[in-house]
C-alpha cells in the first residue's frame, strides 16, 4: 500500500486527491491518511492541501521494498524484492534464493553487509547508511553456459550508466567489471553461476557502490572513492539502484541477441580506463606487460606486446605505477 501511494505520488506533477487515491487502490480515506502519516514518520516529506491532496517534496535515503517499488520501472528486474537491514552477502542470500524457487529478476539489497564477496575469495565489507549492496536473479533459458561470463561486462556498463545517469559523474572501467572514477575504484562485482553440463541453472550478478562513504582506511585512500567524494553531493541510494537496474535490463537485451559483446563493444571499449595505456597483466603463467587494445566480442582483452598481440580471458589487469588505483 505504502509504496503504491508513493509511486502515484512520485508520477503526478503536482498534487494528488486524497479521494484519487481511495479510487485508485480501492481503499477508504482513513487507509490513505494513515499510510501518509507512517509514510511522514520514516521521512518523507508529504505536503496535504485542502481540496488539492498530497504532494511529496522529499524522500529520505533508505533502501526498503517500499521506495524501491515505488521507483520500480524495469521490466524483469524487481519481479520480486528482498531487503534487508544487515546482510552476510547479498550474493549468497540471492543464490540460496535462486535455488529455493526465486523467479528471474529477484532483487536482494542490503543497507549493510558484513560478509561480502570479491574476486579471488576476497571479502568485502560495507558499514550501515554509506553504500548499496545489490544482487540480481538471472535464470536465462536461451544463454549457453560458456557465454555467462560476458554479463560481468555487461554489468560494468550498465553501473557506468546508471552513475552518470544520476550524478553526471564520467565514470570508467578497469576490465573487466571494476568501476573507476579519478583513477580510484568506486564500485566492484561478483557474478557467480550455478550450471549443469550444458544447462544454467541460475547466474547472480553482485553489485558494490560506495555512495556516501566519506573517507576510507589509510591502506585503501589511495585506490577507494566514493560517488559523495567526487561530487560532494549526497545521491539517493535507491534511485541509483533503479538506474542501475534499468540499464542492465537495456544492455542485457543488446547481449543476449547475439549471446556475445558485438553489440556492447564499442561502448564498452570507450568507457575502458585503461584503453591504449600500458597494462600489467597477472598471468598465473607468468606476468608480462603490454598496451591495453580493447576488448573483443567476446570480453577477452586484446594486449599489444613485443610478441605480438594476445588475448586475455583470465588473471588479473595490474595498472600499478600507471593511476593511482591498482
Amino acid at each position: 500500500m505504502k509504496a503504491k501511494i508513493l509511486q502515484a505520488l512520485r508520477e503526478t506533477d503536482g498534487y494528488v486527491s486524497g479521494q484519487q487515491l481511495c479510487e485508485q487502490f480501492h481503499v477508504s480515506r482513513t487507509a490513505v491518511w494513515k499510510a501518509i502519516n507512517q509514510l511522514r514518520e520514516m521521512g518523507y516529506e508529504i505536503d496535504s492541501v485542502s481540496n488539492k491532496g498530497y504532494c511529496i517534496r522529499s524522500a529520505p535515503d533508505v533502501l526498503n521494498k517500499n521506495e524501491l517499488l515505488s521507483l520500480r520501472k524495469t521490466a524483469w528486474i524487481g519481479t520480486q524484492v528482498e531487503c534487508f537491514d544487515v546482510i552476510g552477502s547479498t550474493n549468497t542470500t540471492a543464490m540460496q534464493m535462486a535455488e529455493e524457487g526465486a523467479p528471474h529478476g529477484t532483487l536482494v539489497v542490503a543497507d549493510r553487509q558484513d560478509s561480502g564477496k570479491g574476486r579471488r575469495g576476497r571479502s568485502w565489507e560495507m558499514p550501515a547508511g554509506v553504500a548499496i549492496a545489490m544482487s540480481i536473479v538471472i535464470k536465462p533459458e536461451e544463454l549457453q553456459p560458456q557465454n555467462a561470463p560476458m554479463l560481468t561486462l555487461v554489468s560494468a556498463l550498465a553501473v557506468v550508466r546508471g552513475i552518470e545517469q544520476q550524478t553526471g559523474i564520467r565514470t570508467e572501467i578497469k576490465w573487466p567489471n571494476d568501476i573507476v572514477i579519478g583513477g580510484k575504484k568506486v564500485c566492484g562485482m561478483l557474478t557467480e553461476m550455478s550450471t549443469q553440463i550444458d544447462y544454467i541453472n541460475h547466474i547472480v550478478v553482485g553489485i558494490g557502490i560506495n555512495v556516501h562513504n566519506e573517507q576510507f582506511p589509510e591502506e585503501l585512500s589511495d585506490r577507494a572513492t566514493s560517488l559523495y567524494l567526487e561530487s560532494g553531493t549526497h545521491v539517493n541510494r535507491a534511485a541509483l539502484v533503479e538506474a542501475v537496474c534499468e540499464s542492465f535490463e537495456y544492455y542485457y537485451d543488446i547481449f543476449m541477441r547475439t549471446q556475445d559483446l558485438s553489440g556492447l563493444q564499442e561502448e564498452y571499449n570507450s568507457k575502458m580506463v585503461n584503453m591504449g595505456r600500458q597494462v600489467r597483466i597477472l598471468d598465473p603463467k607468468g606476468e608480462y606487460e603490454g598496451i591495453a587494445l580493447g576488448i573483443t566480442e567476446h570480453g577477452e582483452l586484446l594486449t599489444e606486446t613485443p610478441e605480438g598481440v594476445r588475448r586475455v580471458d583470465s588473471g588479473e589487469v595490474s595498472v600499478r605505477g600507471i593511476y593511482g588505483y591498482v
